[in-house]
This record gives structure tokens, C-alpha cells and sequence, in this order.
């Protein structure tokens, strides 16, 4: 199994852990999740401007014009699909105010949703770990934080419809599994034509995608959790915790 498709699967995987906290009850504070989501925005939105996209601009035979077009479309790509998805709120995040008859369909409307939104995160992990191994294990580390309150999003409202701690993991594991899909396809499709180019394009609009999820999902989600406190701690945070990494990797000759 190739390095770029198992970070996939450490990443996807990591839903598996919010799961678990959702059927154990042992959730994290609001406080934690906000930051933790806050951090993951930080991380991707480094990853993906400073490193991500300037990569994918300086690859031989790369266009301006064909590297940030590819960056745009990843995101209005990104919004388009966003619009037309269910979102997780706050309140399916904190499992607070849900009323019964309505907390089957939220959570199947929840695991919709999230799976589409993990899909291309499959595909940005896969891609950017084939491109920057470095970066790939970043992405992956944001991709993974950001997922354990996603599986605690989808396994908290089943069980609480169905009282089944084993359907509450299933429907989670399913959400998580759209994310290792997209490694999957990734792999499958991307492997046939490894064109420095190609994968420059599709790095660049991966780039487009992070961004968009980070300032579009990861960080209003995380403000609306935890009013109180200012999201831009984590995402600072996440940011000075990657560009340190970055640093120490490329000072010791590994990125």
C-alpha cells in the first residue's frame, strides 16, 4: 500500500474516534472542539497558500493562468457543492437541543452531508502525498483533527434516535469512509497519468477546496460551538504549529 493512500486512511479513520466519544458519552468541551476545528482551519490554510499553491505555480510547464484558474475552480467548486449540502450545527455538535422525532432524520441529513464534504478530502490528501510527502502528513494531520467532531456530529444523534451504539458507529464509519473513497478514486485515477502539470492542476484546486472549507465551514462551525471564545486562537495556533513543523522539516533537508 502506497504512503499517500494509508495517511488517507489514517485520516478517514479518525472519525472513528468521535464516534466512539459520541456512544461513550465522554464528549470534549465545546471549548475543545471549537479550538480543535480552529486549529485544522490554521493548519490547511498555511498548507494551502504557502505551500500548496506556490508549489503547484512552480512546476515546469505550469501556467499562472492554469494554476490559480484551477485554484478558483476548487473554490467555486467547493461552494457550489456547499450550498446544495445539509450542514452540521452546533447543536448536533454539542448534542443539546435536538428534539426526538427529528433526530433520526438529522442525523441521516448529517451523514449525507459530511460524507459529500469528505470526499475531496480523501482527494487532497491523496494528492498532495503523492506531490510533498511532507505536506500530505500535514494535510492529513488537519484533515484527521477536524474529523473526530464530524464522527461525534453523525454518531451522537443516532444513538440518541436509536439507542444502538453499533448503527451510531456504523453511520459514522460510513461518513468516513466517503473520505477514504476519494483517496481511493484518487489513486485509481490519478495513478494512470502522473504528469507533473496534472498533478500541479490538481494540487492548485485542492488548494481551492482547503481554503474554502477552512474560512466557509471549519471556522464559523467553530464560533458558533463556542460563542464566547474567538476562533482565530486555534486557527493561529494551527498555523504557527505547521509553519514551525515546515521550518524544522526544510532545515533539516527533508521538505
Amino acid at each position: 500500500m502506497s504512503v499517500p493512500l494509508l495517511l488517507t486512511l489514517l485520516a478517514g479513520g479518525a472519525t472513528f474516534i468521535g464516534a466512539f466519544l459520541g456512544v461513550l458519552g465522554q464528549k470534549p468541551s465545546n471549548r475543545l472542539l471549537a479550538f480543535s476545528l480552529g486549529f485544522a482551519a490554521g493548519i490547511m490554510l498555511l498548507i494551502s497558500l504557502m505551500e500548496m499553491l506556490p508549489a503547484a505555480l512552480h512546476t515546469e510547464g505550469m501556467s499562472p493562468v492554469l494554476g490559480y484558474g484551477m485554484f478558483m475552480l476548487g473554490l467555486l467548486g467547493y461552494f457550489a457543492l456547499d450550498r446544495a449540502l445539509p450542514h452540521a450545527h452546533a447543536q448536533d455538535l454539542t448534542d443539546g437541543t435536538l428534539k426526538k422525532r427529528n433526530i433520526g432524520r438529522t442525523a441521516m441529513l448529517l451523514t449525507l452531508g459530511i460524507s459529500l464534504h469528505n470526499f475531496p478530502e480523501g482527494v487532497a490528501t491523496f494528492v498532495t502525498a503523492s506531490s510533498d510527502l511532507d505536506l500530505g502528513i500535514g494535510i492529513a494531520l488537519a484533515v484527521a483533527l477536524h474529523n473526530i467532531p464530524e464522527g461525534l456530529a453523525v454518531a451522537g444523534p443516532v444513538y440518541a434516535a436509536t439507542n444502538s451504539k453499533r448503527k451510531a458507529i456504523f453511520w459514522a464509519g460510513i461518513s468516513g469512509f466517503a473520505e477514504i473513497l476519494g483517496g481511493l478514486l484518487a489513486w485509481l485515477i490519478l495513478g494512470s497519468m502522473v504528469s507533473p502539470v496534472v498533478m500541479a492542476a490538481v494540487m492548485a484546486a485542492v488548494a481551492g477546496i482547503m481554503v474554502a472549507l477552512s474560512v466557509d465551514e471549519l471556522m464559523p462551525l467553530a464560533k458558533e460551538i463556542d460563542p464566547d471564545n474567538n476562533p482565530s486562537y486555534g486557527v493561529l495556533c494551527g498555523m504557527a504549529v505547521m509553519g514551525f513543523s515546515l521550518t524544522l522539516l526544510q532545515s533539516a533537508g527533508i521538505g
